[in-house]
């Protein structure tokens, strides 16, 4: 089956965390896939301003699977959304705060804007350092929009709020996303994947996609092609037989072939 899509996180597998910019040779791969007729994806829990910024040299060559799957945008148009029941997404946030012994932030997401429940910790300047376009609320009420997740930044990492959050909310598949924070979606990116799929006539298994971390679980299942990164906890690497360092390493082999 040939390849038709290739998707990839951001945040840990082309991007290593405390990193801004992409940089080396991405660009030129994505050019490359796209004149063999093979979209590149972007598949972040970032939105869609940030993701857009981060690659802007290649932006026409991509489609972006934004929010976890919350929100798919091509030829700067959203082409899909799954949003979260809304009382459920306040729920969620008025969990997160309260439950979090005052050293949790929480962010609720919108089509392309994320709307903040600051309190110093840091979750302002990571917000402002991805680029994201966003609001300062009190309240989840005070969201004007539908809401497509909802996360929490735990400025002193997830390890101590895991078991209290994602089995809790597992009907919104809550999910470790990196050092920092926790999702939760009733999309996943599985879900956004599969929207792709529909939208641009492609098949599951014609897509390739790289992750490091549980919340790219339900994407690595459902393609054709998954790789793990080399960095990713034990039970992910023993979960796909495909890993790599970096999916730059793949990419440079798969368009020599």
């Amino acid at each position: 089956m040939s390849i038709k899509m290739i998707c990839s996180d951001i945040d840990g597998t082309l991007l290593q965390y405390g990193r801004q910019k992409l940089e080396g040779e991405i660009f030129d791969q994505i050019r490359a896939l796209h004149d063999r007729g093979i979209l590149f994806c972007p598949a972040s829990g970032r939105q869609y301003t940030s993701l857009r910024l981060l690659f802007e040299p290649v932006a026409d060559c991509c489609v972006f699977l934004c929010e976890n799957g919350g929100v798919l945008f091509k030829d700067e148009q959203c082409i899909a959304e799954n949003p979260m029941p809304r009382a459920l997404a306040e729920e969620i946030a008025h969990d997160m705060w309260q439950n979090s012994d005052g050293r949790g932030e929480v962010m609720l997401s919108g089509q392309n804007c994320a709307y903040l429940m600051e309190r110093g910790l840091g979750m302002l300047d990571r917000i402002k350092f991805i680029g994201n376009r966003y609001q300062i609320i009190h309240d989840p009420a005070e969201v004007p929009e539908e809401i497509v997740k909802t996360s929490v930044y735990l400025h002193e990492g997830v390890e101590k709020y895991v078991d209290r959050f994602v089995p809790r909310w597992q009907q919104a598949n809550a999910a470790v996303a990196g050092p920092f924070w926790i999702d939760t979606t009733t999309a996943n990116k599985g879900i956004g994947v599969q929207s792709l799929c529909r939208v641009l006539g492609i098949a599951p298994d014609e897509v390739m996609a790289f992750g490091d971390n549980f919340n790219d679980v339900s994407m690595l299942d459902i393609v054709g092609t998954p790789y793990i990164m080399d960095s990713a906890a034990p039970a992910l690497r023993a979960r796909y037989p495909l890993h790599t360092p970096r999916p730059e390493d793949v990419l440079r082999d798969f368009l020599a072939k």
